[in-house]
Order: C-alpha cells, then structure tokens, then sequence
C-alpha cells in the first residue's frame, strides 16, 4: 500500500464532511480504498514485522496470533470511528411532553485512543442539550460519542466533534459537551503521572451565554 503523506488540500474527508473544516480528522484520500478484511491482512503483516523487530518469538503459541488479532481490533473495535458507514443515525423524535428543561446524559464510558502515541485514552463524557420540538433517544448520545472516540483523536478536538454532531443532528446550538478523561500517554510513558486527568469542554448556544444554565451543568456534575 502507498505510503505517501496526503497532499495539502485533502483535508475534505467522507467521514467528516459535514464537521466544520478544522474539526476534520486527517486522513488520506484514498482511506476507503481497501475492503476492511484487506486491511486486517495487510496490518497484521506489518504489525507482525514490528514484533519481530522486537525481538519476539512468533512461534510461541501465546504470540503466535498476536499480529491478526492487533490488525482486527484495530479496524474492526479501536478506529471503527473512521469510516463512515459506522456513524450514527440520530432519530428524533416529536417532543410530546412538551419537556423544555435542560437534559442531560452523565458518565458515557468513553475509550479512545491518543494519535500521538497509539495508547489509549479512558474517561466519561457528559452530554446536555435543550429540547426543541424535537428529542432524541438517549442511546443515540452514546453512540455519537462512541463514533468519533473511536479513532486516533486528541482530546480537545473529539470533543468539539461530539459538540457539532448534536448541534447538526438535533437542530439545536443548546448543547454542553464536558469529558474527563486520563491518557496513558502521560501514565505509562513519559513523565508517569497516574494521578492527573485532563477535562475539556464545548459550550453553545444557551449552555455558551446563560451562565447560571452552564453553572447548573456543572452543578449537576459535582463540579
């Protein structure tokens, strides 16, 4: 497979073409040219070259399937939140109750992954919005921060990612978007700090000029 740095001006991307230009994940124009199984078997190769190079002995039966099951959680589990095919469909549904307060969906189980070093990234996102006409499941919540958590990311960009999605799909710029998250980039590697965490947030709408609306969100969350 070509190896070559995309080119500048391919930063449209099928996967994100519908995020604002600088919330795009990089990728390569041709990142869906190969089926998901003919990446599985190129990776596996590739991820079998490194652990030789490492010094490992493939032939040991607890190694031995190693590389084809790193290449499968990588494309079908870790970075699932690549193609496109795998985002979300956001049902809406008519708000009947007439519900006009703030909802909130706390503690999603977030894992992601940090591009810089290739080691995942664990924390909770927080989700709020204010209905309109309209509400959505609250699985579809999950799911959204599920899809874009699911790829190589940096924090700071998932979360204005998570933020455009719910403001795009629920026609609304009331949306509060908080995640804590700890990366082991800072805990296994580097300055080995275990005990700091990182928060980042997106504030829109509402939720960006009512402060006592956005003093409420964080109060709802112990913060």
């Amino acid at each position: 497979m070509d190896n070559a740095a995309p080119t500048s001006g391919s930063n449209l991307r099928p996967t994100d073409a519908h995020l604002p230009t600088d919330l795009h994940t990089p990728l390569r124009p041709d990142a869906f040219a190969l089926s998901e199984e003919d990446k599985i078997a190129s990776i596996t190769e590739h991820f079998r070259e490194i652990m030789q190079l490492l010094g490992l002995d493939l032939t040991d039966d607890s190694l031995a399937g190693t590389p084809r099951r790193v290449a499968k959680m990588y494309v079908q589990e870790w970075f699932r939140g690549l193609h496109p095919e795998n985002r979300p469909e956001v049902r809406l549904f008519g708000n009947r109750y007439q519900y006009g307060q703030m909802l909130l969906e706390r503690d999603i189980t977030l894992f992601s992954c940090c591009e810089h070093h290739f080691v995942p990234i664990i924390g909770k996102a927080h989700v709020a919005y204010l209905p309109g006409e309209n509400v959505v499941g609250l699985s579809k919540l999950n799911r959204v921060v599920q899809y874009y958590a699911r790829r190589p990311q940096v924090q700071e960009r998932l979360t204005r990612q998570i933020a455009e999605e719910l403001k795009q799909s629920l026609h609304t710029d009331n949306v509060a978007v908080l995640i804590e998250a700890d990366h082991l980039c800072v805990m296994s590697r580097g300055v080995n700090d275990t005990s700091s965490s990182t928060i980042t947030a997106e504030y829109s709408g509402a939720f960006e000029t009512d402060a006592t609306l956005r003093a409420e969100f964080l109060r709802l969350l112990g913060k």
